[in-house]
């Protein structure tokens, strides 16, 4: 099959989530012999026109220069020249920005739609915004041929909201069993004895309330914030926690290998991520062996059921971080290490998502009979 990814700004990976799925699955769809091609940003850091077999087509994005806005002009630059190709399957990633233009999606290939979480409600938003982006979805539950969903909370609201159905595949991670304490001097801390998030810094990961219960409970264990931090709300938990010693901010860090290795000599991982679906950098920490403590919701839930402590304020957290100990919750750790081996390992992922389309493809070219 012929087929294209929209919706990221390219591979391979220097951003998060969509770009590291669209990374792995386009090169395991071009390894199974599939013609892929992946739209990336002009000013991609990577400029060739293969990948690992991937035909990059590089369109023009001018969110650098006019910020989200330019997200829309980018996915319209990419729709459009997919008219030209002849493709069999597109997977747009998300909506936010490419829904509006499904009018102009070509009419031969199937068209799926990986909806991703429930943007709308991310606290960082106005309400026009938010409201745009309730039309956003709409339009893309019923412009797509069909729907995934990552998380089966998701799914459950994709069918009540628009009582359409979705074909449930989560994310992926590779298992992580190359554990190398040298990358931890570069950080300045020591096996089992310091703390982590990994986050975007939105009100709705809850870094806050984590850093909160921090300094309510007086814990004094070095606890890592990794994520970029150059942001408003970035700027405001810098401000807010910079008396604090033991709470060290990071900023982003993209090198897979050193993030594994910070998650699996941390002593608790906090993951406080509350809107969306399957979020890849919780199944990440499970693939490293992390001890992990999750905001109290139900898609954290979901995945981890009960080999995680779960946390809704910052008394709660600051609890937790005073009283849990790693060494006596091992089980919890191997069974969300298994959990990643048979059920969210990137191979059946891929696989799914490949089966998924081949049965998509052949819906839409089955002749009528009669």
């Amino acid at each position: 099959m012929k087929i294209a990814i929209v919706g990221t700004r390219g591979i391979p990976n220097h951003y998060s989530g969509f770009e590291q799925f669209a990374e792995y699955f386009s090169v395991y769809l071009a390894d199974k012999g599939h013609d892929v091609y992946v739209y990336n940003s002009h000013n991609h850091l990577y400029q060739e026109k293969t990948f690992k077999g991937v035909n990059l087509i590089h369109k023009h994005d001018p969110e650098y220069k006019l910020g989200t806005f330019g997200q829309f002009i980018y996915d319209y630059n990419c729709i459009t020249d997919s008219r030209k190709h002849n493709f069999d399957v597109i997977l747009q990633l998300g909506y936010t920005s490419n829904s509006i233009w499904y009018f102009l999606l070509p009419k031969k290939p199937v068209i799926v739609t990986n909806m991703d979480g429930l943007e709308w409600k991310r606290s960082k938003y106005s309400p026009s915004v938010q409201k745009f982006l309730k039309f956003a979805e709409k339009l893309a539950a019923n412009s797509s041929d069909y729907m995934v969903a990552d998380s089966l909370g998701i799914q459950s609201y994709l069918k009540n909201k628009y009582k359409k159905d979705s074909q449930y595949i989560p994310y992926g991670a590779h298992p992580f069993t190359t554990p190398d304490d040298a990358i931890l001097k570069e950080y300045g801390v020591e096996k089992g004895a310091y703390n982590m998030i990994i986050a975007r810094f939105e009100p709705e990961n809850n870094i806050d309330m984590v850093l909160q219960g921090v300094a309510d409970g007086n814990d004094k264990t070095t606890i890592l914030i990794v994520g970029n931090n150059t942001t408003k709300y970035g700027e405001y938990l810098k401000k807010k926690y910079e008396s604090y010693n033991n709470i060290r901010f990071t900023g982003g860090i993209f090198n897979i290998t050193y993030l594994n290795n910070l998650r699996y000599y941390s002593k608790l991982y906090f993951h406080g991520h509350s809107v969306g679906g399957t979020n890849p950098s919780l199944l990440e920490a499970m693939a490293s062996r992390a001890f992990i403590i999750a905001h109290n919701n139900d898609f954290n839930r979901a995945i981890l059921k009960d080999n995680a402590y779960y946390f809704s304020n910052p008394a709660e957290a600051a609890q937790l971080l005073t009283t849990l100990k790693r060494e006596e919750n091992l089980e919890k750790i191997d069974n969300n290490y298994n959990a990643i081996v048979h059920d969210f390992n990137w191979d059946k992922i891929n696989g799914e998502y490949l089966q998924f389309f081949e049965e998509c493809f052949a819906k839409k070219n089955r002749p009528v009979s009669g």
